[in-house]
């Protein structure tokens, strides 16, 4: 019960859900994020609570690696 109220909290504290893809196998089973000096693990595979900019930068992140994936296939055809 304790854990559900710890979560109704944070979710009102600008705290969102994310799933990031499961890890290959030989890939870390966690997403690395810095913003100003606070550091996160983000685990793979499952839903976990963010703040709200953790999941902002993630969501850039794969925006920009579509975003250089697309470049890379541009070149390559």
């Amino acid at each position: 019960m304790a854990a559900k109220k710890e979560v109704e909290q944070k979710a009102n504290q600008n705290w969102v859900n994310v799933k990031l893809p499961k890890a290959e196998k030989n890939e870390p089973n966690f997403q690395f994020v810095s913003i100003n000096g606070k550091n996160y693990k983000v685990k793979k595979g499952e839903v976990v609570l963010v703040p709200r900019e953790v999941a902002e930068v993630l969501l850039h992140s794969d925006e920009a690696n579509e975003e250089a994936d697309s470049y890379i296939e541009a070149i390559l055809n």
